[in-house]
């Protein structure tokens, strides 16, 4: 898998290692447990490995598709040592990602024939999409671009001054009104002011209520239908924000926002301070979504784009 090796910089992958320490020694004890004893990999060894991806929060139709994976390599290579066996998820993981083309980007890009490039961002309160959004500007503003932010979660003061203290850090314009504004009327004015200033990318935060499926859904099209006055297009994303530390619940946190809003990318925070980090592996399988962004620490550049390969060859290299 030499593909593996060059693709971030020593950086970027020591931060990712660093990131997936928990999910790895808790992914890698419990799969010392299933093979003590065992010198080959037979029916038991499986069963047992099926359990581990289960209990990592990889998901269980993903786990199913891993499983068939290694059998049938069992099976055409007639002997297998249960030493072989991290390199072989490894390589029979990345295999099973590399079906889908997404998860292959190294850089933060935007594309260029969309300016503004509207990027709206949706999620739970507590997911950490405010601070995505703040790291998103960071890096964004790092590649040259003109960023704007529009701070249209008007529910919750606190979400509004802490889009400001990211503004402050990061130095960039924040479009803001006092709490309890129309989100709609925010993002206008947010969309008007990036338009004017010539902006390059526009990050919208919005509400993260889901309790009301149907008032969040409403809102959110409300915002889009005004966003479109102005860039008629917009938003070029919507980019999901998920706790990766809340393992399966994720995967009900995505499933409950793909029926309140169209979502066509994800960012999985969190991943530094869990062991339920499998959660990527299954999220990148089963949605038809992309996972763009993971969260594997609290400073400003411990987002990173979401490389498949490089998340697996982390999370399964002890080295």
């Amino acid at each position: 898998m030499s593909l593996f090796k060059n693709i971030f910089s020593k950086d970027k992958k020591e931060t990712l290692d660093k990131g997936l320490e928990k999910s790895k020694s808790s992914f890698f004890g419990k799969l010392g447990k299933a093979v003590a004893g065992k010198s080959k990999v037979d029916d038991e060894v499986l069963d047992n490995l099926e359990e581990v991806l289960v209990t990592s929060d990889v998901g269980v139709n993903t786990t199913l598709k891993i499983i068939d994976r290694i059998e049938e390599r069992v099976s055409r290579d007639k002997y297998m040592g249960t030493d072989e066996l991290n390199t072989i998820l490894r390589e029979e993981i990345a295999g099973l990602l590399s079906e889908t083309h997404v998860g292959e980007e190294t850089e933060f890009t935007v594309p260029k024939d969309k300016k503004p490039y509207v990027i709206m961002v949706v999620g739970v309160n507590g997911v950490g999409k405010t601070t995505t959004i703040g790291k998103l500007a960071s890096q964004f503003k790092k590649k040259g671009l003109k960023v704007v932010l529009g701070a249209a979660d008007t529910f919750r003061a606190a979400a509004i001054d802490q889009l400001q203290v990211w503004a402050d850090r990061v130095d960039v314009p924040i479009i803001k009104q006092k709490m309890g504004s129309d989100p709609a009327s925010v993002a206008f004015d947010t969309l008007n002011s990036a338009v004017a200033e010539n902006a390059d990318v526009v990050l919208v935060d919005t509400a993260g209520r889901l309790h009301n499926k149907v008032n969040l859904m409403n809102e959110l099209s409300k915002v889009k239908r005004v966003m479109q006055k102005v860039v008629p297009d917009a938003p070029h994303d919507v980019l999901l924000v998920l706790d990766g530390s809340t393992g399966q619940n994720a995967f009900e946190q995505a499933k409950q926002f793909t029926k309140a809003t169209e979502v066509t990318s994800l960012a999985v925070t969190k991943l530094d301070g869990t062991a339920k980090g499998g959660v990527v592996i299954g999220i990148s399988d089963q949605f038809q979504i992309p996972v763009k962004y993971i969260g594997v620490g609290e400073g400003i550049d411990d987002l990173q784009v979401f490389n498949k390969y490089e998340f697996v060859d982390s999370f399964f290299n002890l080295n």
